[in-house]
């Protein structure tokens, strides 16, 4: 059976990576309050289904995209259950097409491991690399579910406060699209 702990309203006791650590400290510095539970690691949306009902939300599916010569770099960010197609994603951005980055890549680029992609990610492109890209109808949402930069550790925050308050704070404007 899938472990999902209780709710928590503060930061984890012992952090796993840098990322996640960050995370927490922005938010509160940034007073965005949070809900969060810890977890089996969960690298697929399958496993993200537990986590929702905990936390009463839909978790979002971020993707790390580059285009073929590595050069052009973006989180997209989507709805759990909504399908990747590179090709409408290119066309709505203008852009060559795009498929996964390599997990090297994410590793240095983003601070997180495969399953862990997260907006937060954002903390470390202070070279601005990485477009940060949502769609529209996450962007409608109530309440943004996600990794706090690790596979074992998922949070429910306002989707508001991600796209006005953290991602200005971390020098991102996102582009917002429909797929």
């Amino acid at each position: 059976m899938f472990y999902v702990s209780d709710i928590y309203t503060t930061p984890p006791d012992k952090f796993e990576t840098a990322l996640q650590k960050e995370t927490y400290r922005i938010l509160q510095s940034l007073h965005i309050p949070f809900v969060r539970v810890a977890t089996d690691a969960a690298i697929t949306m399958e496993k993200c289904i537990n986590i929702d009902r905990k936390l009463d939300m839909k978790m979002v599916k971020t993707l790390f995209l580059c285009n073929r010569q590595q050069t052009a770099f973006y989180l997209f960010i989507t709805l759990g259950d909504k399908p990747f197609k590179s090709k409408d994603f290119s066309n709505k951005l203008k852009v060559s097409r795009v498929s996964f980055a390599p997990v090297g890549l994410m590793e240095s680029m983003l601070g997180t491991k495969i399953g862990a992609a997260t907006v937060f990610s954002a903390i470390h492109d202070n070279k601005n690399a990485v477009g940060i890209v949502i769609d529209k109808e996450v962007a409608a949402e109530e309440w943004y579910g996600c990794s706090d930069g690790t596979t074992t550790g998922f949070l429910k925050i306002s989707t508001a406060q991600i796209i006005h308050n953290f991602l200005p704070f971390v020098g991102h404007i996102p582009a917002i699209i429909e797929v």
